[in-house]
């Protein structure tokens, strides 16, 4: 018999993949997660029946959030992670060698937990002596923060559960407070074909907060309809406005230095989500 996984991305449509086995299952104190050997993306975390990165095509991800923000500021040092406790994003950040220190705040120790037993090529840096990884809610970290980071990702599920927060304008507003005077803010959010509404929303309200609010695209394959989004605010810097002295060498799969300027060519429809 085989066993196949499907996510239902919308009441009407989903992705599915052929599962070899069930790694481990578990109800944790804030969500469903599911680790799952998979035919073609190999090993996948699963949370809340949502994909939220495999083996095969985590870079994409990864790298996107990661290095737009960092090759955007001229000299990022201190960086925060918000979520993203499978470590990719923090494994990304460490390649930039200006960074001193990058925080991870992740509510769910579990997933900490569970991607660095099924995930240590994507989990293997949250180790490293310029990572300090907290166990504790991004939201209320924000909230007790002040001028003390040069670039803050947001590395979160889709708006439901334990994530909801991280889409208010009120989070955004404690994040500006959050960064210093010259700081950057990236946040993923989501597709263009499913959740056009959401990204108007969230694109209008960090446009209300930040001087430069912009957007820009991903491919991701095992993300709902496999175009994904994300909004930057910055308080002073410009991702299209970056030097070609700013770009140095690191070992990526998805993100060059070309790709970081045209990831912000929207088609059309995109586009006009962002008016």
């Amino acid at each position: 018999m085989e066993l196949w996984f499907t996510e239902k991305q919308t009441k009407s449509f989903g992705i599915t993949a052929k599962v070899k086995r069930t790694l481990h299952t578990e109800k944790t104190d804030f969500q469903d997660l599911d680790m799952i050997e998979t035919e073609e993306f190999g090993n996948m975390l699963v949370l809340d029946g949502m994909v939220m990165t495999t083996q095969k095509d985590e870079f994409v991800y990864h790298e996107m959030v990661a290095h737009v923000p960092l090759f955007t500021h001229p000299n990022p040092k201190h960086v925060l992670v918000v979520g993203g406790g499978d470590g990719g994003v923090i494994r990304e950040v460490l390649k930039h060698p200006s960074v001193e220190k990058a925080v991870l705040v992740e509510i769910d120790g579990k997933v900490i937990e569970y991607s660095k037993k099924y995930l240590p090529e994507i989990a293997g840096e949250l180790e490293n002596s310029r990572v300090e990884v907290k166990v504790d809610d991004g939201f209320m970290h924000i909230a007790k923060s002040e001028n003390e980071y040069d670039v803050i990702m947001v590395d979160s599920t889709e708006p439901v559960g334990p994530a909801a927060n991280l889409f208010t304008k009120g989070f955004y507003a404690g994040i500006s407070k959050a960064l210093k005077d010259d700081g950057i803010f990236v946040a993923q959010t989501d597709n263009p074909w499913f959740k056009a509404d959401l990204i108007s929303q969230v694109f209008s309200d960090v446009k209300e907060i930040f001087p430069l609010t912009r957007l820009y695209t991903a491919n991701i394959p095992t993300y709902p309809s496999g175009l994904w989004t994300f909004t930057i605010g910055s308080k002073k810097h410009d991702p299209l406005e970056v030097s070609e002295e700013r770009f140095h060498d690191i070992e990526t799969k998805y993100y060059t230095k070309e790709l970081h300027r045209a990831a912000f060519a929207l088609p059309k429809f995109v586009q006009d989500l962002t008016k």
